[in-house]
C-alpha cells in the first residue's frame, strides 16, 4: 500500500535523503519459516480428536452435544429461596423438638421400652435409648427438609455440574462448610450423644479425673474426624477430587503414551495399510512424530490417496512419492505447504473455519449455547450474504477467516478461491496467493483477462454488457449484448483477437473512420456477415435508445493512463482469466476503490459475471469455487442474482457484503435473500434493513405467558380486616394471578431486535447446505 511517502523518509518528494548518523548495520534477521507456526494442539491429538455429527454451523472439533433445556428445571432463584426456607424450617423443627415445645415427642419410645425407665431416676439404657430416637427424629428432619428444599440440586447445580478444578473448589468449599458446623453442633445435634452412649462405659470412665478427661476428649477427636470424614467422601467423590489430583500428578510427571498397534488410530493412515501400503504409512507417521508434518499435509495426501484409490495406476507413483518426500509428498503447484500466517482457527478435516461462539442466552436453543459458530464448503456452497455498517468486522472477522480457510483448502487441492477487495484490506499477505492482480499498479506482475479467455464473441459481449451496463436500468442488457457483439465479433474475425479497451472504445463512440478501417479489413465474401453486423451499428449509431453511447461513456473508466497497461489482449502477455477454475488457485484482485471508483466497481461486475458464467461451464467440479466480494457495492444486478441461484449445483459459491442492502437497486432486495441460502447481519443494521431479514427469516411458534392479576374483594369482616391491614403495609392490594398460556407465531428476529439488540462484535447467522439442511438464525459472539 502506497503510502505516499508518510511513513518513509529514504524517498521523499525532494529527492535528497535525510542524513542519518553512521552506526553498525542492522542485524541480520533469522530465516522465515516455512509456514505458519500452529496454534493449535499437536498433529496427532488433532487427527485423533473426535468430529461430533453435528447440524450445520457448529464447529464439530472435540464437540460435545450439549443436552436441552430441562421444561421442568426449577428456577436459580425459587430454588435457592426454597433451599433457604426449608433450612429455616428444619431449623425451627428441630428447636421446637429440641427444647421440649412438641407434646408427646416420647410416647412412640416409651411404648416399645419398659416404663420403670422413665422416672426419676433414669438408667444409662434409658439415656442411650433417648439418644438414638432423638438421632433418628434429627436425620428425619434433615432427610425431610432437605427433600422439600432440594438441597441435593442446589449441591449439584452450583458446586458439581462445572468443569475442572471449579468443581473440587465448589464442592470442597460445600464440604468445609459442613464440616464446620458438624464440628461445632455438639450442643445442638444428638449425635454425640448417641455415640457417648454406645462407646462402653470402662472405655471412657475410671481412673482419675484427670485420666477420665483425657478419655473424653481423645473420643471427642476421634468422633469429630470419622464425622468429618463420612461427609467429605461422597462430597469428594462427587466432586472428583481423586480424578483431578491424578490429572495434576500426570500433567507433572507425563509418563510414554502406551503404543497402539498400527491403524489403530486415524494418524496411523489406517487407509494405506489396508491398502498393504505399510512402509508409505510408517514414513508418514514417522514425519507426524518427527513435527515435519501439517495439517495441511495431512490433508493434501489424503485427497491425493482418493485420487489414487480411484485409479489404481497411480498407486505406484504416490507410493514412491510417499517414500521419497514424505509429508512433502504430492505438493501444490506453487511449492506452499501453508500460509504465511493464519487468523483464524481452522479444521481442515471438516473444512470447516470457526467464527465465534453462540451467546449463551435465551434467543439460542440450549443445544448451541456455548458451542462454537463455523461455515465450511457444504454451507458456502448456497452462498452467504453478511450486512452490517463499518467497523461492525465484516472483513476482520467473516471475509478473512472464509478466504484463509479456502487458501488452505487449496492448497489441500480440494478448493480455488478468488478474493476481491479494496487495495489495502487486510486478507492475508501477497506470498498467501498464488496471483495478485492490482489493476492501476505498474508494478503489479499480473494482469486480468477482459474477455474471461473465451473466443466466442456473443459471450464475451454478454460478460462485458453485464459488468459496463449491468447496473444501469434505463439500458436493456440485450441491446446492450447486441452493440457489443456487432463490434466483437468483426474485430476477431480480422485480427484474431478482441480489441483493446481505447479500440473498443472508439467503436462504441461510431467513429466513423475506427468503423470504415474495420470495415476495409474484412473480406467481402468470407466475412459477408460480419458486414452486416457492421451495416446494422452504423444504421443504430445515434439513433434514440442506441446503448452504444452510453457503453463507450462507462468503458472510458477503464480508458485512463493508469489502466495503459492492463487488459492487454495483443497476446504478448497472459492474462489471468477467471473462467481458469479447474485448478487449485489462490487469487487475491486489489480493486483502486479510492483513485478510480467507478473503474473499481466496473471490475467487480466483471469478476462476478466472469466466475459465475466459468463455474457452470466447467467440465471438472471437484474443487470448491468461491468468489469472496469484500464490498459489494453497486455489483449486485439482476443477472448475477440469477447466476448466484445456479452456483448450487456446480460445487461453487460467493461471499457478498454489504453496509446496506440500499446499495442493491430496491427491486433486488427480494430477489437476493432469496438467491442466498446463508445471512449474516451484523451490530448497528438499520430498522429498514432488518425489516428485510425478518421476512426472509420467517416466523416460529412460541409459548407466552400471560399473567393477570385481579383484586380479591372479601366477604367476610376479619378477612377484609387482613386485607385492609396488608394494604396498608405493602401499599398495594390484594389480588391473585391468572395465568394463560399458549402458543403463538412470532419473528424469529424483528427488525428492532436486529438494529437495536444485536450488541457491539456480535452477529446474526443463519445457514442453509447445498443439501437443503437449515440452522436458524442464531446470535453468534464474533470474539469467542
Amino acid at each position: 500500500m502506497d503510502t505516499e511517502g508518510t511513513y518513509g523518509s529514504r524517498d521523499t518528494r525532494s529527492g535528497s535523503p535525510v542524513p542519518r548518523p553512521a552506526g553498525p548495520p542492522p542485524p541480520e534477521l533469522p530465516p522465515r519459516p516455512g509456514y505458519a507456526p500452529a496454534a493449535g494442539p499437536p498433529l496427532g491429538v488433532w487427527l485423533r480428536t473426535p468430529r461430533a455429527a453435528a447440524e450445520p454451523g457448529l464447529w464439530r472439533f472435540g464437540h460435545r452435544p450439549r443436552p436441552e433445556s430441562d421444561p421442568d428445571r426449577v428456577p436459580d432463584r425459587a430454588l435457592i429461596g426454597g433451599a433457604v426456607v426449608a433450612l429455616l424450617a428444619a431449623m425451627l423443627v428441630w428447636s421446637l423438638w429440641r427444647n421440649g415445645y412438641v407434646p408427646h415427642s416420647r410416647i412412640l419410645l416409651e411404648v416399645v421400652t419398659p416404663s420403670d425407665w422413665w422416672g426419676l431416676e433414669r438408667p444409662a439404657a434409658a439415656l442411650t435409648a433417648l439418644a438414638v430416637y432423638n438421632s433418628l427424629v434429627a436425620a428425619l428432619v434433615i432427610w425431610g427438609f432437605g427433600r422439600l428444599g432440594n438441597w441435593r440440586e442446589v449441591f449439584h447445580r452450583y458446586a458439581v455440574y462445572h468443569p475442572q478444578p471449579r468443581r473440587t473448589l465448589g464442592t470442597a468449599l460445600v464440604g468445609a462448610v459442613l464440616v464446620w458446623c458438624f464440628v461445632n453442633a455438639d450442643e445442638l445435634l444428638p449425635f454425640d450423644d448417641l455415640a457417648l452412649g454406645l462407646t462402653p462405659y470402662s472405655w471412657l470412665y475410671g481412673g482419675t479425673a484427670e485420666e477420665t478427661l483425657g478419655r473424653v476428649e481423645t473420643f471427642k477427636t476421634v468422633y469429630h474426624l470419622v464425622g468429618a470424614a463420612a461427609i467429605l467422601l461422597p462430597i469428594a467423590r462427587a466432586g472428583g477430587w481423586l480424578t483431578l489430583v491424578r490429572e495434576l500428578r500426570g500433567r507433572a510427571k507425563p509418563g510414554p503414551e502406551p503404543e497402539k498397534a498400527p491403524g489403530e488410530s486415524p494418524a496411523d493412515w489406517p487407509q494405506l495399510r489396508a491398502a498393504g501400503r505399510h512402509t508409505a504409512a510408517d514414513r508418514l507417521v514417522a514425519d507426524e512424530r518427527a513435527g515435519r508434518m501439517n495439517d495441511v499435509d495431512c490433508v493434501r495426501i489424503r485427497r491425493a490417496w482418493l485420487s489414487v484409490e480411484a485409479d489404481p495406476a497411480r498407486i505406484g507413483p504416490f507410493t514412491d512419492a510417499v517414500l521419497g518426500q514424505g509429508a512433502g509428498a504430492c505438493p501444490h503447484p506453487s511449492g506452499d505447504r501453508d500460509l504465511p500466517a493464519r487468523a483464524a482457527t481452522h479444521d481442515l478435516l471438516t473444512s470447516q473455519v470457526r467464527l465465534g461462539r453462540y451467546t449463551d442466552s435465551e434467543r439460542n436453543p440450549a443445544a448451541r449455547r456455548g458451542a462454537g459458530a463455523a461455515v465450511d464448503p457444504a454451507s458456502l456452497g448456497s452462498s452467504l450474504l453478511a450486512v452490517g455498517p463499518f467497523g461492525s468486522g465484516k472483513t476482520r472477522h467473516l471475509v478473512r477467516p472464509v478466504v484463509e480457510s479456502l487458501a488452505l483448502q487449496a492448497l489441500a487441492g480440494k478448493a480455488l478461491v478468488v478474493a476481491v477487495c479494496a487495495t489495502g484490506t487486510p486478507l492475508g499477505p501477497d506470498e498467501g496467493y498464488d496471483v495478485v492482480i492490482r489493476p492501476g499498479d505498474p508494478s503489479c506482475a499480473h494482469d486480468l483477462d477482459l474477455y474471461s479467455g473465451t473466443d466466442d464473441a456473443d459471450e464475451a459481449a454478454a460478460l462485458l454488457a453485464e459488468a459496463i451496463a449491468g447496473d444501469l436500468s434505463d439500458i436493456d442488457a440485450r441491446r446492450a449484448t447486441t452493440a457489443l457483439a456487432q463490434l466483437l465479433g468483426p474485430y476477431r474475425a480480422v485480427h484474431d483477437r478482441f480489441p483493446s479497451v481505447p479500440v473498443l472504445r472508439e467503436l462504441l463512440d461510431g467513429s466513423p473512420g475506427a468503423l470504415a478501417e474495420l470495415r476495409a479489413q474484412l473480406d467481402s465474401e468470407v466475412h459477408r456477415s460480419y458486414l452486416r453486423e457492421l451495416d446494422t451499428r452504423a444504421r443504430q449509431a445515434g439513433t434514440p435508445g442506441d446503448p452504444a453511447v452510453r457503453l463507450a461513456d462507462r468503458l472510458a473508466a477503464l480508458d485512463r493512463p493508469a489502466f495503459a497497461g492492463f487488459f492487454d489482449t495483443t497476446g504478448t502477455t497472459r492474462p489471468f482469466s477467471v473462467r481458469t477454475l479447474e485448478h487449485p488457485l489462490r487469487v487475491r484482485i486489489d480493486l483502486p476503490e479510492r483513485a478510480h471508483p467507478e473503474a473499481a466497481r466496473l471490475i467487480a461486475r466483471l469478476v462476478l459475471a466472469q466466475f459465475t458464467a466459468g463455474v457452470v461451464a466447467r467440465t471438472d467440479r471437484s474443487l470448491f469455487a468461491f468468489l469472496a466480494l469484500d464490498d459489494a457495492t453497486h455489483t449486485v444486478t439482476a443477472e448475477s442474482v440469477r447466476a448466484v441461484q445456479r452456483l448450487r449445483n456446480c460445487n461453487a459459491g460467493v461471499l457478498l457484503t454489504l453496509r446496506g442492502l440500499d446499495d442493491v437497486p430496491e427491486s433486488l432486495h427480494t430477489a437476493l435473500l432469496g438467491s442466498v441460502g446463508c445471512h449474516m447481519t451484523f451490530s448497528g443494521v438499520t430498522t429498514w434493513d432488518g425489516r428485510l431479514f425478518a421476512q426472509a427469516w420467517g416466523t416460529e411458534w412460541v409459548e407466552t405467558t400471560e399473567v393477570a392479576k385481579h383484586t380479591v374483594f372479601a366477604d367476610q369482616p376479619l378477612t377484609r380486616a387482613v386485607h385492609a391491614l396488608r394494604k396498608l403495609v405493602t401499599g398495594k392490594a390484594v389480588t391473585t394471578d391468572a395465568v394463560t398460556v399458549r402458543q403463538v407465531e412470532r419473528e424469529r428476529w424483528s427488525a428492532s431486535e436486529l438494529a437495536h439488540r444485536v450488541p457491539a462484535g456480535h452477529a446474526v447467522l443463519s445457514l442453509t447446505t447445498v443439501r437443503g439442511e437449515h440452522a436458524p438464525p442464531l446470535l453468534v459472539d464474533l470474539n469467542g
